[in-house]
């Protein structure tokens, strides 16, 4: 057994570890900043823009980055992301309507939880998406719509991701506070930037064949 390497392994696994704790706190320092409502659009933005230059190994100052970027994208990003917060709240408020009137109500609420799983399938894409590529606002949600379609097996790694962290945060709901927002913007961003790669070499191989 190589321990030197093993060693190195395990000190590049934990400086990952706080690299989204990190992220974690940044990112709710400027959502509460914000009032939430006012703050949870260009912290998220900020944050996804951050970790995707932590993906490429960059080196940058977090908080002073992540101000520029929170300032910047203000507007925009309250754009991109509100209405899709909007109607997350009003599927999982129709959910448990339809949940607590029971069995008779069971289409609908398997509608409305079928209708949440597509939204977090699409909206995995989204913060990636706007850190990753320049495209006009209107345009992020349907291409992330297309990707999600064309790339089933990518959105349901996705969703599998997803579905972790949240379940370790129920189970172990102090892991919010400190860890579990900047765990799944860092693991999205990581896993994005990998799909997109490959995509973009799809449609390269296409265009010279």
């Amino acid at each position: 057994m190589n321990h030197p390497a093993m060693s190195i392994r395990i000190q590049a696994a934990c400086s990952e570890v706080i690299w989204a704790a990190r992220l974690n706190l940044i990112w709710l320092v400027f959502t509460l900043a914000g009032g939430v409502i006012l703050g949870l659009g260009p912290a998220t933005v900020a944050a996804y823009t951050l970790a995707r230059r932590h993906a490429r190994n960059e080196t940058f100052h977090a908080w002073k980055e992540f101000w520029t970027v929170y300032r910047r994208e203000f507007v925009r990003a309250s754009l991109l992301v509100l209405p899709a917060v909007l109607v997350a709240i009003v599927l999982v408020g129709n959910y448990l309507y339809f949940s607590a009137l029971g069995p008779g109500m069971g289409a609908l609420r398997i509608a409305s939880f079928v209708a949440l799983i597509v939204l977090a399938g699409v909206g995995a894409y989204v913060g990636p998406l706007y850190a990753h590529y320049d495209l006009p606002l209107r345009a992020y949600w349907p291409k992330a719509a297309q990707l999600a379609l064309l790339r089933p097996a990518s959105s349901v790694i996705l969703l599998l991701a997803l579905s972790a962290i949240a379940y370790a945060t129920s189970a172990l709901p102090i892991l919010a506070p400190l860890i579990s927002f900047g765990a799944w913007i860092y693991l999205n961003t990581w896993l994005c930037q990998r799909f997109f790669q490959e995509n973009e070499a799809h449609l390269l191989s296409k265009g010279n064949s």
